[in-house]
């Protein structure tokens, strides 16, 4: 079952490029996006959402994903939060969705620009937070934090307590506008408004829905990947289209067998990253939603793995693109740039989680709590 629409998948399409220009998705896709319900797949019922299944997102951020992968990253990320807020206090949801189910939430989980003092029912709350995608489309955020002797939590702030600074200017995904946070002056963040890493990692939370069960990183770590499968999608389907009007690069041509080659080579990697995906949401569903340990580890590492799969593929098509796609504005040089950018994100640098598997393959504790 499919939320998003061709209908709105050919206006994303189309508002691609004036996206690209303003480094920031387009208000109209946001609105055809919010329309169909995209952003409330993972909402609790109670609060107008619709509970759809990870494998029912997926599907349709692939789709997003193929129409224009700044579209997906940025609005998949604001779409998943729904899913973390459900695990929250139920004030926490109250607040962000009660009067409005449409609310959006960006953003910006790495807290090494935090400051957090305990006081009395909460925490003062400081300091810059980057990469906060979406952020301009939205009226609250999430932000990460460390607490001097307890650890990390999530603190949920509303938009008036905080500033916005435009720094994304950048090489590729520049639709995604994926901004500073700035809090300068501390402010004051409500218990029941802050997730601990722990109650995450534990899978703590109190909805009805069996699904909730599921650890909320697996969720995460796959909406930071899943784009670069629909963005390679659309390179092989642009590299197709073009192949027989090479003009001096006569490997492009379709009976040359090196072309060929590539091409197969593309097209088993998309199928390879879907089948994954798929599989592992599939398996997490047949026990309830409840993976193992090992399993988790294990699905951490294969979704990071999916970026570099996916630089592969389209690094294999445009070596052999020909001339015309050196030029900017060409849009496999665009696909090739959005889905190398996505391999800065953390989540999709798959050599410590190669070691945690490989590790805990051999009988050691596990050492990541975002699984």
């Amino acid at each position: 079952m499919h939320t998003v629409t061709q209908e709105v998948l050919d206006l994303i399409s189309k508002n691609a490029d004036q996206s690209r220009n303003d480094r920031q998705v387009s208000a109209q896709s946001v609105k055809a996006l919010e329309e169909c319900g995209f952003f409330g797949m993972f909402l609790p019922k109670y609060l107008g959402g619709s509970e759809h299944t990870p494998q029912q997102f997926f599907r349709d951020h692939l789709a997003i994903a193929e129409a224009d992968m700044s579209t997906a990253w940025a609005c998949g990320i604001i779409a998943v939060h729904a899913y973390q807020i459900a695990l929250m206090d139920e004030q926490a949801q109250k607040d962000v969705y009660q009067k409005d189910c449409n609310t959006r939430v960006s953003s910006s989980y790495n807290p090494i620009g935090a400051k957090v003092e305990i006081t009395d029912g909460g925490f003062m709350l400081s300091g810059r937070w980057g990469w906060s995608s979406g952020s301009h489309h939205c009226s609250w955020v999430l932000l990460g934090g460390v607490i001097p002797t307890e650890g990390y939590r999530t603190f949920l702030v509303p938009r008036q307590n905080y500033e916005i600074e435009d720094t994304w200017n950048v090489m590729g995904l520049q639709a995604t506008g994926s901004n500073d946070v700035i809090i300068d002056t501390p402010i004051f963040v409500p218990d029941h408004r802050t997730h601990k890493q722990m109650d995450g990692f534990n899978c703590l939370q109190k909805q009805t829905n069996p699904m909730y069960q599921m650890p909320w990183a697996q969720l995460f770590i796959r909406v930071v990947c899943t784009p670069a499968i629909g963005a390679l999608k659309k390179g092989l389907g642009l590299f197709l289209a073009d192949r027989a009007t090479a003009s001096t690069d006569m490997t492009k041509l379709a009976g040359d067998v090196e072309t060929q080659t590539r091409i197969a080579v593309v097209r088993n990697i998309i199928d390879e990253c879907e089948t994954v995906l798929f599989k592992n949401f599939d398996e997490m569903e047949a026990q309830n939603w409840q993976p193992s340990i090992d399993q988790r580890i294990l699905y951490r590492y294969q979704a990071s793995l999916v970026i570099e799969k996916c630089i592969k593929g389209i690094d294999t098509l445009f070596d052999v693109a020909g001339g015309r796609s050196v030029y900017n504005g060409h849009a496999l040089q665009q696909i090739w740039n959005d889905i190398h950018i996505g391999r800065a994100h953390v989540a999709n640098s798959p050599a410590m989680f190669a070691r945690n598997l490989g590790a805990s393959l051999l009988g050691v504790e596990n050492s990541d709590f975002f699984i």
